[in-house]
């Protein structure tokens, strides 16, 4: 996906009816819908042959349509959350039995009016919402055992300053975008603070002393698309390639 404010300024731009930039929207993020649908049916899909992509695609498409921005949930993730309700009611329909991840809301359900029905799909987003959350933390802490870091020490270490922080996200997107160097960080779990500090030409002291905030940010924009709302909520930068 894009950055959080690009993402809000093209969706602002798609309300104000202009059917190019819906269009231009759905086509950029069709590599998103791709990996969300291919994950919850647990397999490679082909566009041109597989029903899940048409149906994941639809539901984006609504997305953009019932999203708000005062909801506090970033609009990637709760795009992830109406393709993944759409394709489990794909399922159940098509007398499939794979568990679906999470609760679903159906598509036509029996409601006597809008009212009750915006009501239910704010209540099944809000639940589907705090527990992604969840999930997410947990699962991102765990990314970061592995590499000798908690969110302790990182509160610790968190810049205080914005010229501090802006450096150390800087290095952090050095990194992803540098395939070999972020390859070592992959396979060694340690901060190439050598070949880091010459790329960047930010002296080997400041990484040093931020090397725990890195790597945490490094691995959260390199899986930006895993981490939505952690990444949403720091609005980190987009990497320009991955070469890893």
């Amino acid at each position: 996906m894009f950055p959080v404010q690009e993402v809000e300024e093209r969706l602002r731009e798609i309300r104000k009816g202009n059917s190019l930039a819906r269009e231009d929207f759905l086509e950029d993020c069709k590599p998103f819908i791709f990996k969300v649908a291919c994950r919850f049916c647990g397999r490679i899909l082909d566009w041109g042959r597989d029903d899940e992509l048409a149906v994941a695609l639809i539901a984006f498409n609504e997305a953009i349509d019932r999203f708000r921005e005062d909801a506090g949930v970033p609009f990637p993730a709760y795009a992830r959350m109406v393709i993944n309700s759409r394709l489990a009611d794909y399922r159940r329909k098509e007398g499939r039995n794979a568990a679906a991840r999470g609760g679903t809301l159906p598509l036509h359900p029996d409601v006597p009016d809008d009212t009750e029905l915006n009501r239910a799909w704010e209540v099944y987003w809000e639940e589907a919402a705090d527990r992604e959350r969840e999930e997410e933390i947990k699962e991102y802490e765990g990314l970061l055992k592995k590499y000798g870091v908690s969110f302790e020490d990182l509160v610790k270490c968190s810049p205080r300053h914005r010229d501090t922080r802006e450096t150390l996200i800087r290095a952090a997107l050095a990194l992803v975008e540098n395939g070999e160097l972020f390859a070592g960080l992959l396979s060694k779990k340690k901060l190439p603070l050598a070949e880091l500090a010459k790329s960047t030409g930010i002296s080997r002291k400041i990484l040093e002393r931020g090397r725990k905030y890195i790597i945490a940010t490094a691995l959260l924009i390199y899986r930006r698309e895993d981490f939505l709302y952690l990444s949403s909520y720091l609005n980190l930068p987009a990497p320009g390639k991955k070469e890893v």
